[in-house]
């Protein structure tokens, strides 16, 4: 990857810009390195409340003239908020990244939580929750967080629970900014065609206002595991499933490897072990995948597909087969030459996608401090030996140490 730009303002917030010349969308957003996990056990929920809230009004604005402001010039503006992040973005024509710039600055920093939006966007967020509900596909790995996690923050659901949800005002949103919200652990990323220089200036412009605010936060990190298999009869007609387990944390040096590993399982090719192995040659589902997600202190592999109620066991055993063989089958040279291919050509099609860029590049200097290049991760992908998938595989994919969460029709 080329390089990018980064710069401290004298408040602490970073802004962080990579040009590209080929474009005319301007894409930025403020991510924050605050998430779900940083929720006090009375606040559950309210980190993606806040992502909701900062959308009603701010101390110049009112919730119709937000939306307004970008929509109307062909621009989009949206949020999302993870365990670990909150951010707020848009896209817009490079004529107008300087009112984007103003008003992700002013949603970001400036928002007032109106008692009366803040009664309205509950309704909105009780009916999200209800809409995931319905949704077993998402809702089995949203609950596989609890089974894995238990009472550590990383277990809570996002979205929080009805009951929090219910209970959140005005000063509750407050007083979670007043305790997490800190300028060094958040920054502006923007990737567009305009030059460093020219982003720089409209920074100091918008930002230099924003007095610096220090917090000292110590996430809690995530230490006791137990597997363990539960089965819940729900009102559906196939039955879903998820295994999974903990897995390396974001700075390990064995996640790239990891990462490749299950990758080959269960990843978005058609020709994952996975795939093969259960649809392919036998039928049994229409999806089946595995994902790894990373987190500073640990991580998590999981597992997931539906299938009929009565082909339960069936894939299930199937699938801790094809665990079992990453275990005690080493890969060939040509599988092994595959798998680097396939990995690095996906990584190398996702960095076409200017908003993801923008992502990416943000969120890896909030967690390491800089961004690896495409060259760096696929030289370490390139010196990744068969013998190290295995030993991989017998550390982190144990049979002894998965769990097991499955919805069944009732």
């Amino acid at each position: 990857m080329p390089d990018y730009h980064i710069h401290t303002l004298p408040n602490g917030i970073r802004i962080v810009h990579k040009q590209v010349l080929h474009t005319k969308i301007a894409h930025s957003g403020f991510i924050l390195d605050i998430g779900s996990r940083d929720e006090l056990p009375n606040q559950t929920g309210i980190a993606h409340f806040w992502e909701h809230m900062a959308f009603k009004g701010t101390e110049k604005r009112r919730s119709f003239h937000i939306l307004n402001r970008l929509e109307s010039v062909g621009g989009e503006l949206n949020a999302y908020t993870t365990k670990e992040k909150i951010c707020f973005y848009s896209s817009v024509l490079d004529k107008h990244f300087d009112k984007s710039f103003e008003l992700l600055t002013d949603i970001t920093f400036r928002s007032v939580f109106p008692e009366r939006e803040i009664e309205k966007e509950r309704g909105v967020i009780l009916e999200e929750m209800a809409m995931y509900l319905d949704t077993p596909e998402d809702a089995i790995v949203d609950e596989f967080d609890a089974v894995v996690y238990d009472k550590h923050p990383l277990g809570n659901n996002i979205l929080g629970t009805k009951e929090s949800v219910s209970r959140f005002a005005r000063q509750d949103f407050l007083d979670f900014l007043d305790r997490t919200l800190s300028t060094d652990s958040l920054l502006f990323c923007s990737v567009s065609n305009l030059p460093f220089e020219k982003v720089l200036k409209l920074a100091e412009k918008h930002l230099g206002d924003i007095p610096e605010i220090k917090k000292q936060r110590e996430r809690v990190p995530f230490s006791s595991y137990m597997p363990k298999a539960i089965t819940l009869e729900k009102p559906i007609s196939q039955a879903h499933c998820v295994i999974g387990s903990p897995a390396y944390a974001l700075s390990d040096d064995r996640r790239i490897p990891f990462f490749m590993l299950v990758n080959l399982l269960g990843g978005p090719g058609m020709n994952s072990r996975l795939n093969l192995a259960v649809r392919e040659k036998h039928g049994l589902v229409y999806t089946i995948d595995a994902n790894y997600a990373t987190y500073i202190d640990t991580g998590l592999l999981t597992i997931y597909f539906g299938t009929e109620k009565k082909q339960l066991k069936r894939t299930t055993s199937l699938v801790l087969k094809e665990l079992k063989k990453l275990r005690e089958v080493p890969l060939g040279s040509l599988q092994l030459h595959t798998a680097k291919e396939q990995l690095m050509g996906q990584l190398a099609m996702a960095e076409e996608s200017n908003m993801g860029l923008m992502m990416m590049i943000g969120k890896s200097i909030l967690d390491q401090g800089h961004v690896d290049s495409l060259n760096d991760i696929f030289g370490q992908i390139k010196n990744i030996t068969a013998t190290d998938l295995t030993d991989i595989a017998n550390d982190a994919l144990r049979e002894d140490q998965l769990s097991f969460l499955n919805y069944v029709p009732a």
